[in-house]
């Protein structure tokens, strides 16, 4: 995708409607497009890549309300469930076509003992959980309870349970920090042997929502942010490390799809010297490795304070025009993270065989807007997190080349959730919508796309500041082209033309999500307040049309291609 301001567009679009006359285009279409403040233009013949569908994965953490009240109510709860695995939670799932599932964690992956989660519920030793003393706890927190001392019951087998329910893969993330490579080893032993092979496969099948079949993970973590909370590592011994993990464990079978610990935001160093690493053992070794990661979250810092890593962050709820474009051009920087990450990594592996796993993103305030006092890093989501969620997912998809997979962070009551869920109550957020309207792009063909808009402008700390004008992704599926487009700015719509290169437009139609005020929320005393909606597209045949993309706006143009 290019984007382009006003100068450019201004030529873009004299030289549109040149081409517009010499087809012979007449009539409503014709005057639109001469009045037509932005051009969207799609390249059909030009692919990118396929669009993995594990791009749109969620992620899971043992943290605040994320499992016990999330996930989890068990099963004499009165909360409608399956096993003790909420129902509700289960069957939005299925709507979004949940592709994979990342857990335990996070930061407490590198605490957890996976033999804890084992056997009856009973008998399983309650242990203090990483996030017991952290600052961020609501005002009137319990001192107790399963978001401080984790109580163990849900654990692998329940874990893999509710991701066959959702119809989606699990990816499970080793302690490196505080067990071996042995115990990794039987990790993969016991969610993977056949059925009566190991005392592993035995002990999988007894217990509450035991399974005598091996559940085929394929994809593993070797450790999370090792960098810092997963050991204080440097990335030449997180390098060796990773190769101890990995150096020997049985398939059984399965496509086993390693992913190393990657990069802070811009830590380009930890990129380099893992690679670099890695590479004094000779190339092969990057065809074992499936994945690197790299995480990055968007806040703001509050008014007055210091952009502390808990404290500094600004408000979920009330945030002013400033706060609302700084938290999307932050969020814009996944763009420049990926191409900058991919080019270091092509340095050592040339055939560029490792691809990158974006396995924690999305926007984090700070506390005050949780649905509930035990919910650790609990948040609301407005109509800005749609955008952002948006604008990020149609980055990875302009990346199918290079994006392997991506977590949200995180899948409920913890940051940038697509549900809230508490007691009995349960709620869609804006970007559950969001993810909803972009399934069509999932395993479909990214092709090229030209944007061209007048850019946003506001004061940044009394200085004049821009950011783009309409950005989005294309992808195509046989004969149906989908296209997503944000448009961040909060009062103004886009007028675009929007061209088709390579095919001819047949029908189209357009799922929106906008409201008239980009604070708008959905609540458990108002569900619906944020949902989208149908629009008519009035494309008269050929390549071109004009569409109205609404202020504050994420919009799904699907057209039929002749």
């Amino acid at each position: 995708m290019t984007k382009v301001g006003r100068r450019e567009f201004v030529g873009g679009a004299a030289a549109a409607g040149v081409a517009l006359a010499a087809a012979g285009t007449r009539g409503l279409a014709a005057r639109a497009a001469r009045a037509a403040d932005a051009r969207v233009e799609v390249l059909v013949g030009e692919e990118i890549g396929t669009i993995s569908q594990d791009i749109y994965g969620h992620f899971a953490e043992h943290l605040g309300g994320v499992i016990y009240d999330g996930i989890w109510v068990g099963e004499n709860s009165k909360v409608p469930n399956t096993g003790g695995i909420r129902t509700a939670l289960v069957e939005a799932l299925k709507r979004i076509r949940a592709p994979v599932i990342r857990w335990p964690g996070g930061c407490f992956a590198d605490s957890y003992d996976w033999r804890d989660g084992t056997g009856p519920r009973e008998q399983r030793p309650r242990r203090t959980n990483f996030w017991v003393d952290a600052p961020e706890w609501p005002d009137g927190a319990p001192k107790e309870g399963p978001g401080r001392y984790e109580p163990n019951h849900f654990g692998t087998n329940e874990f893999l349970r509710f991701c066959q329910l959702a119809g989606a893969e699990g990816y499970l993330a080793a302690n490196v920090r505080g067990l071996g490579a042995q115990s990794f080893y039987e990790w993969v032993e016991y969610v993977n042997s056949p059925a009566g092979t190991t005392t592993g496969a035995e002990r999988r099948a007894t217990g509450p929502l035991g399974s005598r079949d091996p559940y085929k993970v394929r994809f593993w973590g070797v450790g999370n942010e090792s960098w810092g909370c997963g050991g204080n590592l440097t990335p030449e011994e997180y390098a060796m490390e990773y190769r101890r993990f990995t150096a020997a464990v049985p398939r059984y079978g399965v496509d086993l799809r390693f992913i190393a610990s990657g990069a802070n935001v811009d830590d380009f160093n930890w990129t380099r010297g893992f690679f670099s690493k890695t590479a004094e053992k000779g190339p092969f070794l990057f065809g074992g490795i499936y994945g690197f990661g790299l995480h990055h979250y968007a806040w703001n810092v509050s008014q007055g304070r210091t952009n502390d890593w808990f404290a500094g962050k600004g408000d979920a709820l009330k945030y002013d025009e400033g706060e609302y474009y700084e938290l999307l051009r932050e969020a814009d920087r996944m763009e420049s993270l990926i191409n900058e990450h991919w080019t270091i990594m092509g340095q050592y592996d040339r055939q560029h065989r490792v691809k990158l796993v974006v396995d924690e993103w999305g926007a984090w305030y700070r506390k005050g807007s949780e649905v509930d006092p035990t919910h650790l890093l609990g948040q609301q989501s407005t109509m800005r997190d749609a955008l952002l969620a948006g604008l990020t997912l149609d980055t990875f998809n302009r990346h199918a080349d290079k994006v392997a997979m991506a977590n949200c962070a995180q899948l409920v009551n913890c940051l940038h959730s697509l549900f809230l869920a508490h007691e009995e109550n349960f709620i869609v957020t804006p970007t559950f919508h969001v993810f909803e309207m972009f399934v069509p792009h999932m395993g479909a063909k990214a092709v090229r796309a030209l944007f061209s808009a007048p850019e946003v402008r506001w004061t940044r700390a009394g200085k004049p500041a821009e950011f783009w004008g309409l950005s989005g992704s294309a992808s195509v599926n046989e004969r149906q082209l989908t296209l997503t487009v944000t448009n961040p700015h909060l009062t103004e719509a886009r007028e675009a033309e929007v061209a088709i290169r390579g095919a001819r437009v047949t029908a189209a139609r357009a799922r929106v999500l906008a409201e008239r005020d980009v604070h708008a929320h959905n609540t458990f005393a108002s569900p619906r307040e944020v949902e989208p909606h149908d629009e008519t597209v009035n494309a008269p045949g050929g390549g071109l049309f004009v569409y109205r993309f609404a202020p504050a706006s994420v919009t799904r143009l699907s057209i039929t291609l002749g």
